[in-house]
């Protein structure tokens, strides 16, 4: 997006040391959940928007007013004035004490996006909506402990609740209020409340299959694909739970983090604890990345498994013990919510029924999900394969640790103890930086040890660390340095995830020493705020695949699936939606080849380019295009398909699913090409055809 300059007179560049208060998960998280009730937007909530004036806010704001937002004017930094016949003031602080909004639209590019945030939480308006992507993860970082620094850990104020970043925003069908960029024909008022961590499987997807349904929705909330997100899907469960206009939840979840977990124990709770079964919302849920591959980024800032992070099978296991009925498609939940609301259980294929025995909307017998002794379910991680762009090699790494004065073993040296895992990372759950430790180099035993990032290691708990390591008091010392040069070395290169291996030399006066290392940056510093240049300079393209970097550069994620007998090539809009539709692709039978999100709005460029790289797999006997024309038009996709196959003289054919905007339109044009082009509607159609050309039937 092109957005207007927005600058502001808050530094957000806060050095580690200038504040002390923790961001504490029992203190902190305990007063900021007085804010959900800022979440309940509707026609009685005042709008403004951040860089008011400039082009993708006023676009915006025309389309929200004649739908209905009462938005009353924005700020442009420096400006006063008019704007769409609206006021325009220089500062949020001047527009909370002249319009008195309820809540803010922040629409301006990454690098301004966290002062505007800080700026607003500054002024203490109730609801701030950030829908920027590609914010810097440390920059958020620093915002959540400037949030604790704010309002003395948020005690005694608890005023502002912040959506994002990375969200599509939310939206109030019934109120008629939409802060974010959800596309509105999609939206009619109703009963069924959505809340997604993945924008397209939202307010495409999901908000689309209850329209179809007939049943609309009451209320949609966007969470965002952040690392560090400020609203939770648990969040947005209590508030949809208690809303009168909801009759229904769709929750839509994916790989990465604890997030779904701890929904699932929340409706665990809200059953355990709503006495009367009658009045029990159905909650219908989908998990996107059963088959994502294991370390890799897919799409999403956020959505790659951390160490000790659950899989996506065992969030889906989570949620469908606590009562929740699993589908495999978005495209599932109108269907499937009616029936329910009906008072019938829904079955038929991609449908999982919660584990009991009861039929209706209350789910009574509850199953226990079980958990590992460390209170957490974890997944297999390989540092060799984690990716989010900017990785370093193993050599690069060591080499940047013995800068800092730490020992290294020969990694091709036989072992010569017991090797120990240790991981500077994020904890999600608390948007706190963490340590992740294991006496083992398996994971799956892991502790994690949150700290206060303006601390560093001086905030962490040594004796307790060296002890989940295994090592006794002798060690200290050494502990201590590696931590304090190993939180250093993360905060300065604004890593996402440094993972080591650690060996103990000499048990008599023990030195610590690392044996493997991987340090993993936030490429977003890069290429948002134009930070870490010299780091990210030392990046191996050399070592990484070139059919992924080809595409890169016009903004496509491109992931080859590792499957040798996998035949079908995707080509999907969205990181969440692309995900489901290799997970949806396998459970009717077929094989995906790839993983490939054009973004949210796919145009005719990004079309062409995405069947280049993907042809360049000899395995890929089918493409199968699942696009939603939300905002994208599905004509104009229909006629970049057209145009593709004529310009590359094509001879795979393809499989074109187009939903949404123009779709009857789009699905004509592919049906008169003449081309090997074959259209649907239907989900399921698409993927049994698509599975029957890829296998060569007739």
């Amino acid at each position: 997006m092109r957005l207007r300059n927005y600058r502001l007179q808050v530094s957000v560049k806060l050095p580690r040391s200038n504040y002390t208060h923790p961001f504490s998960t029992s203190r902190a998280s305990h007063n900021y959940d007085a804010t959900l009730k800022n979440l309940k937007i509707g026609r009685h909530t005042r709008v403004i928007f951040q860089g008011f004036t400039g082009k993708q806010a006023t676009a915006n704001a025309k389309e929200s007013l004649e739908w209905g937002t009462d938005i009353v004017g924005g700020v442009t930094p420096g400006r006063e004035g008019e704007h769409l016949g609206l006021p325009v003031l220089p500062t949020v602080r001047k527009a909370v004490e002249v319009l008195k909004p309820d809540a803010t639209g922040i629409y301006v590019s990454a690098h301004q996006a966290t002062a505007a945030i800080v700026e607003a939480i500054e002024a203490e308006v109730p609801l701030i909506v950030a829908v920027a992507e590609h914010i810097p993860l440390h920059d958020l970082l620093r915002v959540i402990n400037f949030f604790s620094c704010i309002h003395a850990i948020l005690k005694t104020q608890s005023v502002s609740r912040l959506i994002g970043a990375n969200s599509p925003g939310i939206i109030s069908a019934v109120g008629r209020c939409r802060i974010g960029f959800q596309p509105l024909p999609c939206f009619e008022p109703g009963i069924i409340g959505i809340v997604a961590r993945s924008g397209t499987l939202s307010y495409e997807r999901a908000a689309a299959s209850t329209l179809r349904s007939g049943l609309g929705q009451s209320m949609c909330l966007g969470v965002g694909g952040d690392i560090v997100p400020g609203t939770t899907l648990t969040d947005g469960l209590k508030i949809l739970a208690e809303d009168a206009d909801t009759e229904g939840i769709a929750l839509v979840g994916e790989i990465g983090g604890n997030a779904e977990l701890e929904a699932a124990d929340w409706i665990k709770q809200y059953r355990a604890t709503t006495k009367t079964p009658n009045i029990w919302r159905p909650i219908v849920a989908l998990v996107a990345g059963v088959n994502a591959v294991p370390g890799r980024i897919m799409g999403h800032a956020g959505a790659f498994t951390l160490p000790g992070e659950p899989t996506a099978p065992a969030k889906i296991e989570a949620l469908k013990s606590a009562g929740a009925t699993i589908i495999n498609h978005p495209s599932r939940f109108g269907s499937v919510l009616k029936t329910m609301l009906a008072g019938a259980m829904p079955t038929g294929g991609g449908i999982a029924s919660p584990r009991t025995a009861s039929q209706g909307r209350g789910m009574h017998t509850l199953a226990r999900r079980p958990r590992s002794t460390n209170n957490t379910t974890t997944a297999a991680f390989s540092p060799q394969t984690q990716k989010r762009n900017i990785s370093l090699t193993q050599t690069t790494t060591l080499d940047l640790l013995r800068e800092h004065g730490i020992a290294i073993t020969d990694p091709e040296a036989p072992a010569s103890g017991p090797q120990r895992f240790l991981a500077i990372s994020i904890n999600r759950s608390s948007r706190s930086p963490c340590i992740v430790v294991s006496t083992t180099s398996d994971t799956s035993t892991s502790q994690v040890f949150d700290f206060d990032y303006n601390k560093g290691a001086a905030d962490l708990p040594l004796s307790s660390i060296a002890t989940a390591l295994g090592l006794d008091s002798l060690c200290l010392p050494s502990i201590t340095h590696l931590l304090t040069e190993l939180t250093t070395l993360f905060a300065e290169k604004e890593a996402y995830l440094l993972s080591t291996l650690l060996t103990i030399n000499n048990p008599a006066q023990p030195i610590i020493s690392i044996s493997s290392a991987h340090l993993h940056l936030d490429d977003a510093a890069l290429h948002s705020s134009g930070r870490q240049s010299e780091i990210h300079s030392l990046r191996n393209l050399s070592l990484e695949d070139p059919a992924e970097l080809s595409v890169e550069k016009y903004g496509i994620a491109y992931i080859k699936l590792p499957d040798p007998n996998a035949n079908i090539g995707t080509l999907v809009n969205g990181a969440g939606l692309a995900m489901n539709t290799v997970d949806a692709l396998a459970d009717a039978g077929g094989k995906a080849a790839n993983f490939l999100d054009t973004g949210g709005k796919a145009t005719s460029e990004t079309v062409k380019r995405a069947f280049e790289v993907i042809l360049r797999d000899s395995r890929v006997k089918c493409i199968f295009v699942n696009i939603f024309g939300g905002l994208t038009l599905g004509d104009m996709i229909a006629r970049g398909i057209v145009m593709t196959f004529e310009d590359l003289h094509m001879s795979v054919p393809v499989v074109v699913r187009i939903r949404g905007t123009n779709e009857d339109e789009g699905r004509r044009i592919i049906a008169e090409s003449r081309l090997p082009l074959f259209a649907f509607d239907d989900f399921d159609e698409a993927a049994a055809k698509a599975t029957e050309l890829a296998n060569g039937a007739a």
